[in-house]
């Protein structure tokens, strides 16, 4: 899933903006489209290492030759613990819920995350929040009920998973948020990747399988996405501002709608597209919102 970033001055591009978000979410759907196949064929476990290593690995060859370990200073490394902490989260709990609730469905339910930053902003942060923010929160919220309404498919406890995803990508943003004031998104972004790396690599010899050779493509595949995604969500950025690219964000679902059909063979039901509709437009408002706010 996509993260806000801060706009930048100088921004004045903002169709190649547009471009490069969309073809940010492209990736970051196709990305979850990797992991929800290699998780049903090889451990969870496995696919989150492989994505974390190679993105790592990716990020060391563009960054280190630039900025040396210097890259990898922070002055505050506890919370950059935290920080990767959450993102591992949101990769375990999204990738595991991806077994059991479609792509697209998975997806909606987890960009309930920027209306969870708007709810924790409050106590975590202090800010202020208007009547029509909390509105949109609550009417995200309305939008997932009727994706798992009681006697659908999807009313099961599995839900919770993409849930506890967007939970934990929240306090991964608000973080996010907090370092950015001492810290560069770069350090940020390695100083996790290599954390995870570190954590995920103690794990994965239990969960060890040898991959095919066209499986373990597949998974060079999956870091790559991932690392390009980033990429081109820093660069859409550069290019265009926060509020002006906020919409395009959401073609994630679309992606991740028409990968879920033709990879998976998935069509959501009525109800589910009536729920990602209202998770769409409740975010959509939260975003505007903020930016007359701001």
């Amino acid at each position: 899933m996509s993260t806000p970033q801060s706009p930048l001055s100088g921004a004045h591009q903002p169709l190649k903006g547009i471009l490069l978000i969309v073809l940010a979410t492209f990736l970051f759907s196709s990305h979850d489209a990797l992991s929800k196949y290699l998780a049903g064929i090889y451990p969870i476990v496995m696919v989150v290492w492989a994505r974390y290593v190679v993105h790592t690995l990716l990020m060391a060859g563009i960054f280190l030759p630039r900025s040396g370990l210097g890259v990898l200073r922070t002055r505050h490394p506890l919370l950059q613990a935290a920080r990767a902490l959450c993102l591992l989260g949101t990769s375990f709990f999204f990738t595991t819920g991806l077994q059991y609730i479609p792509l697209a469905e998975a997806t909606s339910v987890n960009f309930l995350s920027p209306l969870l930053v708007t709810a924790l902003s409050v106590p975590l942060l202090g800010e202020r929040v208007s009547r029509g923010q909390w509105a949109a929160v609550v009417v995200g919220f309305i939008g997932v009920l009727i994706i798992v309404h009681p006697g659908g498919a999807l009313f099961t406890p599995a839900v919770l998973l993409p849930f506890c995803s967007a939970l934990c990508f929240s306090c991964y943003q608000l973080l996010t948020r907090h370092l950015s004031r001492v810290d560069s998104a770069t350090t940020s972004n390695f100083f996790a990747g290599l954390f995870n790396t570190l954590i995920v690599s103690a794990l994965v010899p239990f969960f060890w399988q040898w991959p095919s050779p066209g499986h373990a493509l597949l998974m060079l595949a999956l870091g790559t996405c991932g690392m390009t995604a980033h990429l081109a969500l820093t660069q859409a950025f550069r290019h265009a501002a926060p509020a002006l690219l906020a919409p395009f964000s959401y073609c994630q679902i679309i992606f991740a709608g028409l990968l879920g059909l033709v990879v998976f063979g998935h069509a959501p039901e009525p109800s589910a597209l009536l729920g990602i509709a209202v998770i769409c437009g409740s975010g959509l408002a939260a975003a505007w919102l903020q930016s007359r706010k701001g």
